[in-house]
């Protein structure tokens, strides 16, 4: 489903070296699968996400989606890549203020179904996500878990192809950050959704199928003995 060969971005600052935010990374992430990648704060995962939506160009090698290459889409296709096959979980801030759940996670499925088909398609999701009885309570009603959720919703709303997930439970405790990545793993495999999950949260990593670390913008063999993954945070637990 996802893609990547040999992708390289490096930006130039003054006359110093370059910064190698991405550098030859290669990566597939099948139909139904989670693919962790684990990094630290500035190991270039943000960069690859940019590259991987579209927003970025890289300096060299290809992005694949669906059979798709993203660097070779026009500015008309790229918009509808991702609007359609690219579904983007960020942080709960990214909810519209004073919007209700059900405003907030409608707004890409308006879109591209209109209200009259969409919002059947949006309670049905937040149902599955357990807010059923929350969906037209305010975002400032709603706890850090329930808003991840409703991110969640945003993001599937429209049956994407590829599922982006840019530290989903970086405002989450042990509990939620369970709750929330179980949910959402179920989901992308009955939907047959590609997930690729940028996280420094070693709990999260328990919920892959598979996992890289990123560092100073490569990939490298990951290593156990370098995470802690807390108890009891095997992979599909909630």
């Amino acid at each position: 489903m996802l893609e990547l060969r040999d992708l390289v971005k490096h930006y130039r600052v003054g006359s110093g070296e370059p910064i190698r935010a991405v550098d030859g990374v290669s990566l597939r992430v099948g139909a139904g699968e989670l693919v962790a990648l684990y990094g630290p704060s500035g190991s270039g995962k943000t960069t690859l996400l940019q590259l991987i939506d579209g927003t970025l160009r890289p300096d060299s090698g290809r992005v694949l989606v669906a059979g798709r290459d993203v660097l070779a889409m026009s500015s008309r296709e790229a918009d509808d890549y991702r609007l359609r096959l690219l579904g983007v979980i960020g942080q709960p801030y990214n909810l519209i203020p004073g919007a209700r759940a059900i405003e907030n996670a409608s707004l890409k499925l308006l879109l591209t179904h209109g209200r009259r088909r969409g919002m059947p398609i949006v309670e049905d999701l937040l149902a599955q996500l357990g807010l059923g009885e929350r969906m037209w309570h305010r975002t400032d009603e709603l706890s850090m878990g329930e808003r991840q959720r409703v991110l969640i919703a945003m993001a599937l709303a429209t049956d994407p192809r590829l599922v982006l997930a840019d530290e989903p439970t970086g405002n989450l405790d042990t509990r939620l950050t369970r709750q929330v990545l179980g949910q959402l793993r179920g989901l992308c495999v009955r939907r047959g959704a590609a997930l690729l999950l940028v996280t420094h949260d070693p709990l999260a990593l328990g919920f892959a199928d598979e996992v890289h670390e990123l560092h100073d913008g490569r990939l490298r063999e990951y290593s156990p003995d370098n995470v802690l993954v807390a108890p009891g945070s095997l992979r599909g637990g909630a």
